[in-house]
C-alpha cells in the first residue's frame, strides 16, 4: 500500500486561496495515478482532480464544481499539489490524497488514501 500525507489545509476567507500538498514516496508519481476527493460532515466522498502517473501523459481530471478554481500539479517525484483559488464556504470538507495504478471519478476505485487535512472556508 502507498503512504501519503497531506498538508496545507486550514481556514480561509471566501475568494481566498489554499495550497494543499500530498506528499509520497520517490517512485510512487511513476507507477500511481494521484487524486483529490474532499469530504463534508453527512456528505459523500466527491471527486475533485487527479492527475495521471508520470510517463502516461499526465492527464488532469477536475470535478464539475471545481473545474476553474483548482488546479492540480506535480513538483517533481515526490509532491503533488492542489491549488484552491476563488475558495467558497461550500468548499468547506475533510480533503484526502488518494493513489492508484488507475484511479476514476469514483472514490471506491483508489486503494490508497492519506489521513486527509481539513479545509474551512469562512464566507
Amino acid at each position: 500500500q502507498v503512504q501519503l500525507v497531506e498538508s496545507g489545509g486550514g481556514l480561509a476567507q471566501a475568494g481566498g486561496s489554499l495550497r494543499l500538498s500530498c506528499a509520497a514516496s520517490i517512485g510512487t508519481f511513476i507507477r500511481y495515478d494521484i487524486g483529490w476527493f474532499r469530504q463534508a460532515p453527512g456528505r459523500e466522498r466527491e471527486f475533485v482532480a487527479s492527475i495521471g502517473k508520470i510517463g502516461s501523459g499526465g492527464i488532469r481530471e477536475y470535478g464539475d464544481s471545481v473545474k476553474g478554481r483548482f488546479t492540480i500539479s506535480r513538483d517533481g517525484l515526490k509532491t503533488v499539489y492542489l491549488q484552491l483559488d476563488s475558495l467558497k464556504p461550500e468548499d468547506t470538507a475533510v480533503y484526502y490524497c488518494a493513489a492508484d495504478q488507475k484511479g476514476n471519478k469514483d472514490a471506491s476505485s483508489w486503494g490508497s488514501w492519506g489521513q486527509g487535512t481539513q479545509v474551512t472556508v469562512s464566507s
